[in-house]
């Protein structure tokens, strides 16, 4: 069921997928996956001069070889639009959905253990008189972040959680709102003097709790739904992304409009900061990712476009090197950014895509897959063509 990376070199399909057994070759059966698959859209737009805006990319390049494959976890989607159910805290370390627990899985072990289970009744360990923790039961999880030691997973029906790795229980779980469908469509971790968690909702707004007694420090507003939400790394910005073409870039300390970003053409779903604080990247249904100067919102300074489907996750390696997008299905695309974004390497697969993520040293990326047969988890490890210079100096 697994597959290695000299597997792969011998002619093993990387997913497992026997094609010699099948009626079709795989390049056929993706010429027709092309042709078939039809894009979510929320605005129909005319987008014909879309692709005119779109940079020249040089494809084929390698930046990260693949080097294994595991269907012995298989993430699970909740909801179509929502793609960040997969982290990775270390080359060695990733997280990620599966049914109704979020499990750990080990790539030097090559073993998966149970981290979270959320069909249970969660019962927050963190409960003290103001508090705002409550007792939760069956919940659905729609999206998640891991940073360092903590945990945060969002629900549903506007569900909270919050897990310390190192401690048995739940830290924090709670409610945030009534409405059954105010669904929590993202979730930040963010830690600068002190460790902030921010979420998204569709009841229009942005909340920030403090990570140490999990109090809600600011509760702002917005026109729309909002889908995702990122904080600058200088921790002074917010980019709120929702159902609008438009985005916003908003003061974190107060929620307040600083800026809006024109150009999409559809609602966005996925953000992520370079970690120069310079370039926000931002990814929308009208299948591409937009590139922003924060020195100059008035026009994005670059188009890149996906294959066939919507942006629905972004991801930056530590270093600022690398940009990773992944399209709901099939494509991730992974771009060098010392190249101006002009060079990029296209990971090709068949599956929807659950979540997407580098590792904090940047040697891994990993690509969670949903799929009945072949859902599976991929990790691809950082490409040095200068090892031989390094190991000399």
């Amino acid at each position: 069921m697994d597959t290695s990376a000299l597997e792969a070199r011998n002619g093993k399909d990387i997913q497992g997928i026997p094609w010699e057994r099948l009626n079709f070759t795989r390049d056929k059966y993706r010429e027709t996956r092309l042709k078939q698959y039809k894009n979510y859209e929320n605005l129909s737009c005319p987008r014909e001069e879309l692709g005119k805006k779109c940079k020249e990319v040089e494809k084929g390049h390698n930046f990260y070889d693949f080097q294994f494959n595991t269907r012995l976890v298989k993430s699970t989607i909740v909801h179509f639009q929502l793609r960040n159910l997969l982290w990775a805290t270390s080359k060695h370390d990733v997280y990620l959905m599966q049914n109704h627990s979020v499990m750990h899985w080990s790539s030097v072990l090559r073993r998966s253990t149970e981290v979270l289970n959320v069909s249970k009744l969660i019962v927050p360990t963190l409960n003290y008189p103001g508090s705002l923790a409550q007792t939760l039961s069956r919940v659905q999880i729609s999206t998640m972040a891991v940073k360092d030691n903590l945990l945060v997973a969002g629900g549903f029906h506007g569900e909270l959680i919050c897990k310390y790795l190192n401690q048995s229980g739940v830290a924090f779980s709670t409610k945030m709102v009534a409405d059954e469908n105010a669904i929590t469509n993202a979730v930040d971790i963010f830690h600068m003097a002190r460790t902030w968690v921010v979420t998204a909702n569709n009841d229009a707004q942005v909340r920030v709790f403090d990570a140490g007694n999990f109090a809600c420090l600011g509760r702002f507003s917005y026109p729309w739904s909002v889908n995702n939400t990122s904080v600058s790394p200088d921790g002074k910005l917010l980019a709120v992304l929702g159902d609008s073409s438009e985005c916003l870039i908003a003061d974190a300390q107060s929620g307040k409009v600083l800026g809006n970003l024109k150009g999409h053409l559809d609602y966005s779903f996925a953000s992520a900061w370079h970690p120069d604080g310079r370039i926000l990247a931002t990814g929308n249904q009208d299948t591409t990712c937009r590139l922003w100067d924060i020195r100059n919102l008035s026009e994005s300074v670059s188009v890149l476009k996906g294959n066939m489907g919507a942006i629905r996750a972004i991801k930056f390696t530590s270093d600022g090197r690398f940009m990773a997008m992944a399209e709901p299905a099939d494509f991730i695309h992974i771009f060098d950014t010392q190249s101006d974004y002009a060079k990029s390497q296209e990971i090709d697969l068949f599956g929807e895509i659950a979540g997407i993520s580098f590792s904090p040293d940047t040697e891994a990326l990993f690509v969670g897959v949903s799929d009945r047969t072949y859902g599976s988890l991929l990790e691809f490890k950082r490409r040095y063509y200068n090892h031989y210079l390094d190991s000399i100096l």
